[in-house]
Formats: C-alpha cells, structure tokens, sequence
C-alpha cells in the first residue's frame, strides 16, 4: 500500500502554458522525491497594457510518500 501527498504549484513563463507548467514541475523536483502525476487544474494569463506578458499554469502535482527502513 501507498500514500502520496497532492500540493498545488503555479508555474509562469513568458512563452506559453505548456513551459510554465514543465517549469513547476522541475522546479519541484528539485526539491521532491517520486513525483507521479501531474495534472493541469487552470490555465491563466498576466496582462499588462493590454498585451499578454506572462502565461501561468496551476499544477496538481502528487508524490510518493518514502518510508524509512
């Protein structure tokens, strides 16, 4: 049996959704441990004088619980 802990991450990225969202989840494994899933909750945009500066993505990322031996 399995445990596995879901936070929520928002990556950004000037290019596009599909960047901002590979950027929060290699930022987070750095840091985590047997990341599983992935899945994209919503997609946005930061707009400034009417033209579109940052693209964001929230992520639902899980991971693994380990236990020690």
């Amino acid at each position: 049996m399995s445990v596995y802990k879901v936070i929520e991450l928002v990556g950004t990225s000037e290019v596009s959704w599909e960047d901002a969202a590979k950027k929060a989840v290699e930022t987070a494994s750095k840091s985590l441990k047997n990341l599983r899933v992935a899945e994209i909750k919503d997609l946005d945009m930061k707009i400034e004088d009417g033209k579109v500066t940052a693209y964001r993505a929230k992520v639902s990322l899980s991971f693994k619980y380990e236990t020690e031996a």
